[in-house]
């Protein structure tokens, strides 16, 4: 009976995963878009565009370590 739980949970943290690779995914786009568009970036602004690629990027790795597939409704 306790060992169910366990595949339950592991859907439930991977549909969280998944919606903050989703959420980086937009966050690392809106930052890039930003510094093409910016003449002269502040120090700031790079150091958030490059921490925002690197958390999508370890993201990206933790859905790929975990095999997860996403399912486009119809």
């Amino acid at each position: 009976m306790l060992f169910k739980r366990k595949g339950w949970l592991r859907e439930e943290y991977n549909q969280k995963l998944l919606n903050e690779l989703f959420q980086e995914k937009k966050e690392r786009i809106y930052r890039s878009r930003l510094m093409e568009q910016s003449l002269d970036p502040t120090p700031e602004a790079v150091a958030h565009s490059k921490l925002s690629e690197i958390k999508y990027l370890y993201l990206l790795k933790e859905a790929k370590v975990r095999n997860l597939t996403i399912h486009f409704k119809k």
